[in-house]
């Protein structure tokens, strides 16, 4: 999966297209990811004593990973990165407009 958790992220399809956020957690084998502010669902929930009251909470929920794109922190462009190798044998991701890395690809 291209998109990591921390990365800003432009949803390009479905209800939520055109909002950005950062992403806070992925499912790989799902190919979903959690993204900051899109996708709200209303969760209705049991209260625990001395935990938590009951009642409707908003929280994200996941959204296929194929549906959002990745902003370049150098550009501000959406961009699908490219992996490729630095002298020292690193693998990166590097945005294909501008040509900066944006992180280390592990």
């Amino acid at each position: 999966m291209r998109i990591r958790t921390g990365d800003t992220v432009l949803v390009i399809a479905g209800k939520e297209k055109g909002k950005t956020g950062r992403v806070e957690r992925q499912f790989p084998e799902q190919d979903r990811v959690v993204v900051e502010g899109v996708n709200l669902v209303t969760r209705h929930m049991k209260g625990q004593p001395g935990v938590r009251q009951s009642g409707r909470i908003q929280k994200e929920g996941p959204i296929h990973a194929s549906n959002v794109v990745l902003i370049c922190n150098k550009c501000n462009a959406p961009t699908k990165p490219k992996t490729s190798f630095l002298d020292t044998g690193a693998r990166v991701r590097k945005c294909i407009k501008c040509q900066e890395v944006i992180d280390d690809a592990r």
